[in-house]
């Protein structure tokens, strides 16, 4: 072997020696791997989620805190943490992965018993607004009302407050909550609640202006701005302007490209018009993005109404399952459920049983009072309805299945 071979040899081995020494130094120890897998998992988004920089910057994001947290236990990663997950449950409808993930961050956050006082406050906050998104509303609201002993000058903590009330049915607080945050923070999310509790009192058109506003104060094509946008086109819709609901939603798919909740809202419009057909295309189309539950009962209620049992039956039993997995997950759909069963099927007594539970934790509600007025008077018990819909209606709530179900009733 000549010198020079020698020397390459001797060179190529001490390049493979340094590396091999290197790579050992740096591969990740048992410990911490079981550390990172111990951290609930950023999902991959559906291709069509993945517009612009956003998705990669959310992954940038997941990785950092995961890290902070491994390697530093950092309470403030934590935070972030849970408060990325709970945003990716609103974009990606994986509610039953995302929420859980979300608490049992914010739970181990909680643990900490040298948590300082602010970021403890910014937890509870987030925790109550998870427990609202999981419909355990009144455990929303005693968070909610400790949050703000904490600190009463914060926007979002009033916000939840607000949810909060409002979904207990205590719409006089709700509305106290919501002008406080008003006060505080005039931006999207306090127009979008103070739009709510207009319609609810009756004032439609103020709805409208207001979530308007809404609208106006959030970033084109942000995620949160297209939800907006979706709420004033359903308000458009709802009270008989269905051509102007048709440009919002043109509107979000313009800057939000195949945003599944206006492609659903676009079906629904095609199914006023009697366009069934239509409307099954674009509902497939958002179901491949996101299984939505609420896409499936569009499609159960236009296979019902074209009399196509055997595809009805299929895509029934598909929402029977998903309800289940959303309760195992501890995601409360009891009103949900009931609805749809009153609507769809003659299961009747199954939907009272969920209406009961709902009635139970919040009396005063006008949306569980308005589905128990329906449950009585598909039983031909006029006098229970009233009796619900008088609960129901004592905001002047104008909303078309209430005024409907008033017109029945007084015949």
């Amino acid at each position: 072997m000549s010198k020079f071979k020698l020397i390459i040899l001797i060179a190529l081995a001490m390049i493979v020696a340094a590396f091999t020494l290197f790579k050992g130094k740096n591969a990740p120890t048992a410990d911490r791997v079981n550390a990172i897998n111990a951290i609930p998992k950023l999902l991959d988004r559906h291709k069509d989620l993945q517009s612009g920089s956003e998705w990669a910057d959310r992954q940038n994001i997941y990785v950092a805190n995961r890290n902070r947290i491994v390697d530093n236990n950092d309470p403030m990663a934590h935070y972030q943490l849970a408060t990325l997950f709970v945003s990716e449950a609103r974009i990606t409808g994986e509610h039953g992965h995302y929420y859980p993930a979300a608490l049992e961050i914010i739970e181990k956050l909680l643990s900490d018993k040298e948590l300082g006082k602010d970021l403890k406050f910014s937890a509870l906050t987030l925790k109550s607004g998870v427990l609202l998104s999981l419909h355990q509303f009144d455990k929303a609201l005693e968070i909610s009302k400790e949050t703000i002993k904490m600190n009463n000058y914060n926007a979002q903590a009033y916000g939840v407050l607000a949810d909060a009330y409002l979904e207990m049915g205590d719409y006089e607080n709700a509305v106290k909550a919501t002008d406080k945050m008003m006060d505080i923070r005039p931006d999207l999310r306090s127009y979008s609640r103070a739009s709510y509790l207009r319609e609810l009192h009756g004032d439609t058109e103020g709805a409208i202006e207001i979530m308007q506003y809404a609208v106006q104060a959030g970033y084109p094509g942000s995620e949160e701005t297209a939800w907006a946008q979706l709420t004033l086109g359903d308000l458009h819709r709802m009270y008989g302007n269905a051509e102007n609901a048709q440009v919002i939603y043109e509107d979000i798919l313009a800057h939000r490209e195949n945003y599944p909740f206006a492609m659903a809202a676009l079906a629904q419009l095609k199914s006023d018009e009697g366009k069934p057909d239509e409307a099954v295309r674009l509902l497939e189309q958002a179901i491949s993005v996101i299984p939505e539950i609420g896409f499936y009962i569009q499609l159960a209620e236009i296979y019902k109404s074209k009399n196509q049992n055997e595809k009805f039956a299929e895509i029934m039993a598909d929402i029977d399952e998903m309800f289940e997995d959303d309760r195992k997950s501890g995601h409360n759909m009891d009103l949900d459920y009931a609805n749809t069963l009153l609507s769809l099927t003659d299961r009747d007594d199954e939907a009272k049983k969920y209406l009961d539970n709902e009635y139970k934790m919040r009396p005063e509600n006008i949306e569980v009072n308005l589905s128990l007025a329906k449950y009585y008077q598909k039983k031909s018990n006029t006098q229970k309805a009233k009796q619900h819909l008088d609960v129901a209606s004592r905001t002047n709530f104008q909303h078309p299945d209430l005024t409907k179900l008033q017109a029945d009733i007084n015949k």
